[in-house]
């Protein structure tokens, strides 16, 4: 039955490579996003700038590439910073391949490689060591996720850390009812165009009780034309994770979560203003606070973590204890956020909740001197010069107050390099 069922994920990803992408469009914009943007890899997992390499190129391997948005995005960062890189992507299907390699044409990039074939045989097909390697949304659809968890952790350096994404159970609610349901409806034995087909009439007859159909956050089957509806609903083998489950996962390939993806999503006192209630989360470790804020949201539909080997995985973060690093805000612009900020707070859409985030003081005066160039040190010495009844000691806590603010809504993210 597995062999059977991994041939209808091979099928499945030849005939509807997801998710659609026209090469063409790269000329127009680069898709960014998390996990693997260049900027995130350097805060969560190397203390904001990467490791020794000892002259050789920063490899990263893409295992389970598709259609190729991760590879062209840490591809062309990598480029665009002029780093002496070597990405790997790692992928079954010869049309997310053909697709992704386009993409690449039109970008020129030259710093990125193709591999056909399984991550299960990583060891053989791209052999390490990797100092950074992601697997993005392909962990729930194997077999055994674990084990091939650990193929990757046994192709990548001590010294290197990973980038996750598996579906989050609460947010998918709906999907696997429907799931079920059309294995009855629509069958695999039957054509796939059929099968869609059968798929779209039944998504336009679901009663107003059916919790996908109540389910503002799972949009695939409306916004992803044939290729997501078929993603969503039709694949032969998919699973979802609570976060304990997934942490206990990665817990068990050797590595740590160093951070969630956004950190405030995982945080209990982004749904709760109750002093009493969060007292009993406050002290919880990282994984156990993101269990609590997942069953409190409802909506987390995947989980996004970077994670490290357990033995550096303490000292991956980058903290700004270190006054040298460069604070820089994270696909943001320091004038608008700026400007954002004066009103005292900051509003936050996170997957369908709206969240309202109360500033630390002078948040706006801070973050309007996040320019990318400025140290947390010189940060702290421009706002001592513009108001002279600041000390150093409540300088330094003002600004790491900022930057922790900005960080929790992963605004913004610390460098080593100007």
């Amino acid at each position: 039955m597995a062999h059977h069922k991994d041939q209808l994920i091979s099928q499945q990803y030849e005939g509807y490579p997801y998710p659609a992408r026209n090469p063409a469009d790269e000329k127009k914009r680069l898709i960014e996003g998390s996990p693997s943007d260049l900027a995130e890899i350097k805060h969560y997992l190397f203390s904001g700038g990467l490791p020794d390499t000892n002259g050789e190129p920063f490899r990263a391997l893409i295992a389970g590439g598709g259609t190729g948005d991760a590879a062209i995005m840490i591809a062309q960062q990598c480029a665009s910073a002029g780093l002496n890189a070597e990405i790997t992507y790692l992928d079954l299907s010869t049309a997310s391949r053909n697709i992704t390699e386009k993409r690449a044409a039109v970008r020129g990039l030259t710093n990125l490689h193709f591999v056909t074939g399984s991550l299960l045989d990583a060891p053989v097909l791209t052999p390490g060591p990797f100092d950074y390697i992601d697997c993005c949304g392909v962990l729930h659809h194997l077999e055994n996720p674990e084990e091939g968890l650990k193929q990757l952790v046994s192709v990548l350096k001590p010294s290197g850390g990973m980038g996750l994404m598996v579906y989050g159970e609460y947010g998918r609610r709906g999907v696997y009812e429907i799931q079920e349901a059309l294995r009855a409806f629509a069958p695999a034995t039957l054509p796939d165009a059929e099968r869609i087909a059968r798929t779209k009439r039944l998504l336009g007859r679901l009663p107003k009780t059916n919790w996908l159909r109540r389910n503002p956050f799972v949009q695939d089957h409306q916004t992803g034309g044939d290729a997501g509806i078929y993603d969503l609903l039709l694949h032969a083998r998919d699973r979802a994770y609570r976060v304990a489950e997934f942490a206990a996962m990665v817990e068990g390939a050797g590595l740590e979560i160093t951070r969630f993806i956004t950190p405030a999503a995982y945080e209990p006192a982004t749904y709760l203003n109750d002093p009493l209630l969060l007292n009993q989360t406050n002290s919880l470790p990282l994984t156990e606070r993101a269990a609590v804020a997942e069953a409190l949201a409802g909506n987390l539909r995947k989980h996004v973590v970077y994670a490290a080997p357990l033995a550096r995985a303490q000292d991956a973060v980058a903290q700004p204890e270190n006054l040298d690093l460069i604070p820089k805000l994270h696909r943001q612009q320091p004038k608008p956020l700026s400007e954002a900020l004066r009103k005292g707070r900051l509003q936050v859409n996170m997957d369908g909740l709206d969240a309202t985030f109360p500033a630390p003081p002078r948040a706006a005066a801070v973050t309007a001197r996040f320019d990318g160039h400025r140290t947390l040190n010189e940060i702290m010495i421009e706002m001592m010069k513009s108001d002279p009844s600041l000390n150093q000691s409540n300088a330094e806590i003002m600004v790491k107050d900022v930057f922790y603010f900005l960080e929790n809504l992963n605004l913004a993210l610390l460098s080593t390099e100007r």
